[in-house]
């Protein structure tokens, strides 16, 4: 009777392992990232390690399931050690064998779901506490429930958070190295490639950030905007009214106040698989304002064209703005 080999967990992946676990299920702090960041960094071969593991979590949704035979640590126990090697190996090595796999598993009561919005697309979330999430165009947010906390990873994107606040069980979102913690909240975050911009309108939220100088934070009130990157974080004040302007999408429609064309072509583009190349720099900087629904990217070359007199070229998949 033959059975299937065991997986040789070496090290590297037991390592992995405890990371994705405690990001995933435990008190993600910053000093956690920081940690995590420097193990990365140490080496190619644990980059490729952490990744190939993160990999088979996130296409086979284990975690939660394996959460309940993890084994429990005293009250007593710093929190770093109550990772046993035993239930590392055994994450390390299911995450493996996930990573090899076509798909089909799913957890009977995954604590961990995964929502995705296509280009163009929005979706509005209702949890369990009464908060609700809403998803622009693009994007992918995974939120957890686990043990009653209450956790979101924004991997791409943008979202609107309406945090329903207890002060027991704060809301955390995740973006990158940057955590933006709940206070009675209503605000957004949006990942632009290297930097996390979170915009507070209503209430109060902390972010907290891992930059390379070292650990940062901001106490964001209404009207604060915070612009995060891996080196620093600023804070601009922009009038309610204009800050309004940025979640209109949630109503399908994009406001614009004296943006330039180029600009407005860019925030058009991101709902759209049709896009609008703007291909005169003199043409790039006239600026515009109004209201445009999300999907119509011929409104904004009907501007350009009968407000500017520039010229416009539509093709099957782009539409070409020039002097």
């Amino acid at each position: 009777m033959s059975t299937e080999p065991e997986p040789v967990i070496d090290h590297l992946s037991r390592e992995a392992a405890r990371f994705i676990e405690q990001r995933d299920f435990g008190n993600w702090t910053i000093e956690d990232q920081a940690e995590l960041d420097t193990w990365l960094a140490q080496s190619h071969t644990h980059r490729v390690a952490f990744l190939r593991l993160d990999a088979g979590w996130k296409r086979a949704n284990l975690l939660s399931a394996l959460q309940p035979v993890r084994p429990m640590r005293a009250s007593h126990a710093p929190r770093r050690h109550w990772w046993s090697i035993t239930g590392a190996s055994l994450v390390a090595a299911t995450a493996l064998i996930a990573f090899g796999l076509s798909g089909g598993f799913q957890p009977s009561k995954a604590k961990i779901q995964t929502y995705t919005t296509a280009i163009g697309g929005r979706q509005t979330l209702e949890l369990a506490d009464g908060s609700r999430i809403e998803l622009n165009t693009d994007t992918v947010l995974r939120v957890s429930t686990a043990n009653g906390a209450r956790k979101a990873w924004l991997d791409k994107g943008e979202a609107y958070f309406k945090i329903k606040h207890d002060s027991a069980r704060p809301f955390m979102v995740f973006a990158g190295a940057h955590r933006i913690t709940d206070l009675g909240t209503k605000f957004t975050v949006r990942e632009e490639g290297n930097a996390v911009k979170v915009a507070l309108l209503e209430g109060a939220a902390r972010l907290d950030t891992n930059s390379a100088t070292g650990p940062r934070s901001a106490v964001l009130k209404p009207g604060d905007v915070a612009l995060a990157t891996a080196t620093s974080l600023s804070v601009n004040k922009k009038p309610e009214q204009q800050l309004a302007h940025e979640v209109s999408w949630e109503h399908g429609i994009l406001t614009f106040d004296r943006l330039s064309l180029i600009d407005a072509a860019t925030e058009l583009n991101r709902y759209n698989t049709r896009k609008l190349i703007i291909a005169d720099p003199a043409a790039a900087r006239l600026t515009i304002g109004g209201t445009f629904a999300t999907n119509d990217v011929d409104a904004i070359a009907n501007v350009a064209h009968e407000i500017f007199g520039l010229h416009v070229e539509k093709q099957a998949n782009t539409i070409v703005i020039t002097r």
